[in-house]
């Protein structure tokens, strides 16, 4: 349909628009768009009716102006419905999902996933390929040598109900909207703008058709949202979006100031989370898997509160069945099994070097971002997304915030495959530690949970 022609001010004259003009100067003055006025922003630029710089114009007056909740949820639809939506509606019982907003060494889904349906709840995950710190999950499972990414739909669906689980690649045909609008901002200084964050995020997440959601927002040096009032606003936008959709949906926001875990890199992530299976991972990664997992069994009614969640969960992780899972799931998917028992096989980089401390004292700081910046320069991460990565390499953290420290102590390993990604590495892990006197009690890992109850601008605590 060509756009239409109204009168508008500008500087004090009436003239005459085109209507994707219109727009742009409503949404610049804080005016609330319609469903049908969304409806025509998005469908005449995925189908190249409207230029790059206009919708640039209308992205940039969205990050200065915001969205109303009515008109986030219409843009979160259309963006959604551009493309093809999963049908999920054969699988019987409840179908899961977890979205992080990233950080470094956020291996998460790699425990989280297992855990939850091991106890029957099912995880149907469309996961993508990682740009920047380190890979993104599907990267990380092609550690598993043959591990199978790209399941026909109808593998997915019968994966899902036969083992609670299968997680793939993400297809350019669900919600191809967010893709583009993404590649724009990515460009035009817009990423940062939380109504298209939360639009962004949930409209994959609608077209993926689960059930229920947790969100983890990251907050932290390590993480996109650096602020935590902005985190908490993130959180009360996705959370708003996708209850409004029909979707169960609750955020938690935790903390990326330090990376997650011990390991960062792809392989060397899939191996702690392996170890955390087994019920000897870092503590800070078990603990968040649990909370992620036992929201998700309360919101869907399998247990009345929160710690029940979290006790039928560490059964699970203490009678072998989280790991057990985990093997079913990288067998189905054609990948070396023989890995989960040994993860030996993992591809490993071939040298190693030791970052040593040169004072005595506690670990006060661990910029996360310095680590995941090291991981990219070591090949880990891309730095566009046409980069191949390599999943050998990282960083192993032996020592974390408020962890004690002699003079000669190896702070981290660096693992790495040739002398020049040593040297781009090395001064960023070690400028990334700071060690005091006195022990830092450090961060709170989890700073608590929103709901579709929780006030706005607060969080609620978990137990």
């Amino acid at each position: 349909m060509e756009p239409s022609s109204e009168s508008y001010y500008k500087l004090g004259k009436r003239v005459t628009l085109e209507r994707k003009q219109i727009l742009i100067y409503k949404k610049r003055e804080g005016k609330e768009l319609s469903k049908n006025e969304i409806n025509y922003m998005i469908d005449n630029y995925i189908n190249d009716r409207i230029p790059d710089y206009q919708m640039a114009a209308w992205a940039m007056a969205v990050y200065f102006q915001g969205m109303s909740e009515k008109e986030m949820s219409n843009l979160t639809m259309e963006m959604a419905f551009s493309g093809e939506q999963l049908d999920l509606s054969t699988i019987p019982g409840f179908i899961v999902d977890k979205h992080s907003t990233g950080g470094v060494g956020d291996k998460t889904t790699l425990v989280f996933a297992p855990l939850v349906a091991s106890t029957g709840l099912k995880v149907a995950k469309m996961s993508g390929r990682g740009l920047g710190h380190s890979g993104g999950t599907i990267d990380k499972l092609e550690s598993f040598q043959g591990f199978n990414t790209q399941l026909s739909m109808e593998e997915f669906v019968q994966q899902v109900k036969a083992q609670n689980l299968a997680i793939v690649g993400q297809t350019k045909q669900l919600a191809p909207a967010d893709g583009k609008i993404y590649a724009l901002r990515d460009v035009t200084g817009t990423v940062d703008s939380i109504p298209l964050i939360a639009s962004s995020i949930m409209s994959k997440k609608l077209a993926a058709g689960t059930d229920a959601i947790v969100l983890d927002v990251k907050v932290g040096s390590g993480a996109f949202m650096s602020n935590l009032d902005d985190a908490i606003a993130l959180s009360h936008e996705m959370v708003s979006i996708g209850n409004q959709l029909g979707r169960k949906t609750v955020a938690v926001v935790t903390d990326m100031d330090q990376p997650l875990g011990r390991k960062v890199g792809n392989a060397l992530e899939v191996w702690e989370a392996i170890e955390t299976l087994k019920g000897r991972g870092p503590e800070d990664l078990e603990r968040l898997s649990l909370y992620l997992g036992a929201i998700l069994l309360k919101i869907t009614g399998k247990v009345d509160n929160i710690q029940d969640g979290r006790d039928l969960l560490n059964e699970k992780l203490q009678s072998g069945a989280a790991i057990e899972k985990l093997a079913e799931l990288v067998r189905s998917q054609q990948g070396d099994v023989s890995a989960v028992q040994d993860p030996h096989r993992l591809p490993i980089a071939k040298s190693h070097y030791s970052i040593q401390s040169s004072k005595s004292g506690f670990v006060s700081y661990l910029d996360a971002r310095k680590i995941g910046l090291a991981c990219v320069n070591l090949g880990a991460g891309r730095k566009t997304k046409d980069d191949q990565i390599d999943l050998s390499v990282g960083v192993d953290l032996h020592k974390k915030i408020g962890d004690k420290v002699e003079v000669g102590d190896a702070l981290a390993t660096i693992y790495y495959n040739s002398a020049e990604q040593l040297t781009d590495s090395q001064s960023l892990v070690k400028d990334a530690y700071q060690i005091s006197t006195e022990k830092d009690p450090g961060k709170q890992l989890i700073y608590g949970m929103v709901t579709a109850e929780t006030r706005p601008g607060e969080l609620e605590k978990l137990i």
